[in-house]
């Protein structure tokens, strides 16, 4: 279940956050991670195990509580890594835990939106499709960006913004700072002016730390070479990644090019 449809749940019943308050030493999860626990159901992780077990534990037996008491201060558990929870890693957690209802709905929503990195994603093809179920399911807020405004199918994840946008380049100006960027529209020509207004966004503002763009080494060669034309340096051209997706997964499918490019993008993130 995706994180806007958790939100949609708290509407009608209490659940409790379990965050990673301060940490020591080697441990599962950083410092800011958190998940949220109903009293059937969680969302998220904290870095699973006996740890993960005995704070969902924690947790539903202060959601037991609530129904007594309904001013709740946020609880605090520290837990240290060895033989007793039965996970050698050897560091410390503490974990705070707060009890939260419908009017914390805003903050844990910008909370999550703070915590994912954006992508802009320019064609809502075959193989954008695909990628965009993917892409909800992992730490980004994607823009997705086509010049067809029919294009869009119902009921996109929140974390997925739907834009028209025509012409299709003029969206690059508004990309959020240290936007991803893919590049897969239905046209080349399309395709091209995106490259050149990412180039061009690159050379003044230097803050789109990855351009992809789908398609074969042929027609990379071809674009690298209109763009020279167009007063690209060949160090400019080479912030392109083309053809995009890890090397060695060699299917042309939608969701296979899809996985592979997903894949990518987590490397960067390294």
């Amino acid at each position: 279940m995706l994180f806007d449809s958790w939100m949609q749940r708290l509407q009608n019943e209490p659940a409790v956050t379990i965050r990673v308050h301060s940490t020591q030493g080697s441990v599962p999860r950083e410092t800011g991670t958190w998940m949220l626990v109903f009293a059937q159901g969680e969302w998220g992780t904290i870095g699973g195990g006996h740890l993960e077990f005995e704070a969902i534990a924690d947790a539903r037996a202060l959601l037991a509580q609530a129904k007594t008491s309904h001013d709740m201060e946020p609880v605090e558990k520290r837990f240290v890594l060895g033989p007793s929870l039965g996970q050698c890693c050897g560091g410390v957690v503490v974990l705070r835990l707060t009890r939260v209802t419908l009017q914390d709905v805003p903050d844990l929503q910008h909370t999550h939106r703070r915590s994912l990195q954006p992508l802009a994603l320019f064609g809502g093809g075959h193989v954008g499709k695909a990628l965009v179920q993917i892409l909800a399911t992992l730490p980004f807020w994607v823009r997705w960006i086509d010049s067809r405004d029919e294009i869009f199918p119902p009921g996109m994840p929140a974390q997925v913004e739907c834009e028209h946008s025509n012409p299709v380049q003029a969206a690059v100006a508004e990309l959020a700072t240290n936007s991803r960027v893919l590049i897969m529209s239905f046209s080349h020509a399309e395709d091209l002016d995106v490259v050149m207004a990412c180039l061009l966004r690159q050379r003044n503002k230097g803050d789109l730390p990855y351009v992809g763009l789908i398609g074969s080494a042929t027609k990379w060669a071809t674009f690298r070479s209109r763009l020279r034309e167009r007063g690209f340096t060949d160090a400019e051209c080479d912030h392109v990644t083309s053809p995009i997706g890890v090397p060695g997964i060699h299917g042309k499918e939608p969701e296979v090019i899809a996985i592979a490019v997903a894949a990518q993008l987590l490397l960067l993130e390294k």
